[in-house]
């Protein structure tokens, strides 16, 4: 290199612009980035997150959005679980939600949720649809009962939540609407046929919705995690299958449930307002 190519280098290395010191380092495969503090981009939006309770993707999606500033309400068909949630997110939040119970496998539950929210609000700014049922079982030895109940519940149910939720935006001339789908949508697993082909359902449904939406300003959009990491799955997900999964991942690790709510919130905020009938994978497993 000559000497004006050196300096003409040197030029350009200094004009670049430099990341400030606050500028996060990187995380590589195995290791968590901290929590992301909130940036106030729900504020003043209503927000109703289905099957919140518990401790995985639901809830930490309700917790998050009261965070970045919306007014949320939470609902589960299990009404315990439900109002623990409630008082948790009041706790960690300082916001006391609306909670309702509700079976999304119901129309009557689902329309009394929907009434319930407008009636509270005024409106419904941002519906997300995470009511989910999986399990396992070899397709030959599934029953029907297995593959309705789990179709009812994941499909059918985002379905109900859905027409009632656009049923509502369609008067207002907006709205957002986020489901909870997942990369068993696009891939094949063993024992999961029922759940696959709801999940896959799910992703047909966001596309098709949001083309329908679009004419009335209403988004719909949705997220595709693979594995989540949460004390329910744990409980109820081998190690073995835990590994297999973690392993699959580019960063060597499972996804923490808030890591999915971002993409939510994401999807939920002014910030994808050119995005709808899409499908964020929060995963490294995109076909």
């Amino acid at each position: 290199m000559s000497a004006s190519e050196d300096e003409e280098a040197i030029r350009v290395s200094a004009s670049r612009p430099r990341l400030p010191s606050s500028v996060p380092p990187r995380y590589g495969p195995g290791s968590e980035p901290p929590y992301e503090p909130a940036h106030d981009l729900l504020r003043g939006r209503t927000v109703l997150v289905t099957a919140a309770a518990g401790s995985g993707i639901g809830f930490a999606t309700a917790r998050r959005c009261a965070e970045e500033g919306a007014v949320v309400a939470i609902s589960d068909r299990h009404e315990r679980r439900l109002a623990e949630a409630a008082a948790e997110l009041e706790k960690l939040t300082g916001r006391t939600p609306l909670a309702v119970p509700c079976d999304v496998t119901a129309e009557d539950d689902v329309r009394r949720l929907f009434a319930a929210v407008t009636e509270r609000f005024g409106g419904l700014d941002v519906l997300v649809n995470n009511a989910g049922l999986g399990g396992t079982a070899a397709l030959v030895d599934m029953t029907d009962a297995q593959w309705s109940t789990v179709l009812d519940v994941t499909l059918n149910g985002t379905f109900r939540c859905t027409r009632a939720a656009l049923r509502h935006m369609r008067e207002r001339g907006a709205g957002v609407i986020v489901n909870n789908a997942s990369v068993l949508g696009w891939r094949a697993q063993a024992g999961q046929a029922h759940y696959a082909a709801a999940k896959a359902g799910v992703m047909a449904l966001t596309r098709c919705a949001a083309v329908e939406a679009a004419e009335f300003g209403v988004r719909v959009n949705a997220v595709a995690p693979s594995l989540a990491m949460h004390a329910n799955l744990a409980k109820v997900t081998s190690d073995e299958l835990l590994a297999e999964l973690t392993a699959r991942e580019a960063f060597g690790r499972a996804a923490q449930p808030w890591e999915v709510a971002n993409a939510i919130v994401f999807l939920a905020s002014g910030y994808s307002s050119y995005l709808t009938g899409e499908v964020v994978s929060v995963s490294s497993q995109h076909p």
